[in-house]
């Protein structure tokens, strides 16, 4: 069943537990009723905004919210199935973790990689996600994408430009799945390797507090969470909001947090960074609104 609701607060459906409301959340029953929706918003509000959001990883939320339509994929359009040839199909609402062990137990390896991805294969595809070597886009054969007017189209590989953390794709479509070529591989190497791999984001990472994963991206020959350590701001703080002193890439909600908080404490990171360094960090969080 689809949900509309008018007025959400969005604090809900982000991984930092901040931000106003949207005008508008929409959650799809499934790619049909997401057809139907946007074919019938195209007619009635054709210059509606429009933004996806699936567990809100990666994202900022501004206080003031979004004045316009927020497509939900959280726990719908998130059916995984394989194909023939090792080729598997990923909704873009499937959880990263939850399609990285498909394949594992399906016997298919490439995407392990995934289970240390805090969101969802439509984000991991608009950002060319990637973790412990491995990059969403090394493995994609095709996508399935949606426009405004509801068309579905079956795009090619060439249609697609990835590079580090962003993807150079047609505007105005927003994906709503990716067909992923594996190679077959032993299904216990493949769960242990994910094991292996949740237990160091774990070990490494603030997964206790409301947090966004990387904020920043790293620059090239370096690491953005070195360059924020060695301007010594581990456990900085403004308002609700704090450098985490377990890897200094993360930004914590521990105190209550307003997304001003996050957005400011952002920017001084990036000043310090720069002053010291000379160096832009580039943010890997997206901010609506």
């Amino acid at each position: 069943m689809s949900h509309l609701i008018y007025n959400q607060s969005l604090a809900d459906y982000n991984s930092w537990r901040v931000g106003g409301p949207a005008k508008c959340l929409y959650q799809p029953e499934d790619r049909e009723d997401l057809q139907n929706f946007l074919s019938q918003l195209s007619q009635t509000s054709p210059d509606e905004k429009l933004f996806w959001i699936g567990l809100g990883s990666n994202l900022l939320i501004r206080d003031s919210g979004f004045d316009g339509t927020v497509i939900l994929t959280q726990g719908r359009l998130n059916r995984m199935s394989v194909l023939e040839d090792n080729i598997v199909r990923l909704e873009a609402g499937a959880a990263c973790g939850t399609a990285a062990r498909f394949c594992a137990r399906s016997g298919l390896t490439g995407l392990e990689f995934l289970a240390g991805v805090p969101g969802t294969i439509g984000g991991a595809l608009a950002m060319n996600a990637g973790a412990h070597g491995g990059e969403t886009w090394q493995f994609v054969i095709q996508c399935e994408t949606i426009d405004r007017q509801g068309h579905i189209r079956l795009r090619p590989l060439s249609n697609y430009e990835p590079h580090y953390r962003h993807v150079i794709r047609p505007p105005e479509e927003w994906f709503t799945a990716a067909y992923f070529q594996l190679i077959s591989g032993d299904r216990s190497e493949s769960l242990e390797k994910i094991k292996t791999l949740l237990a160091h984001r774990a070990a490494t990472q603030p997964i206790n507090f409301p947090n966004c994963g990387s904020v920043f991206r790293n620059p090239p020959d370096d690491y953005a969470a070195r360059l924020i350590e060695a301007c010594h701001l581990k456990g900085f703080r403004i308002g609700g909001a704090s450098v985490s002193t377990k890897h200094a890439n993360f930004i914590i909600n521990d105190q209550g947090a307003a997304a001003l908080d996050i957005e400011n404490l952002i920017k001084h990171i990036q000043q310090q960074v720069k002053d010291n360094f000379n160096i832009e960090l580039i943010r890997e969080v997206h901010i609506l609104g």
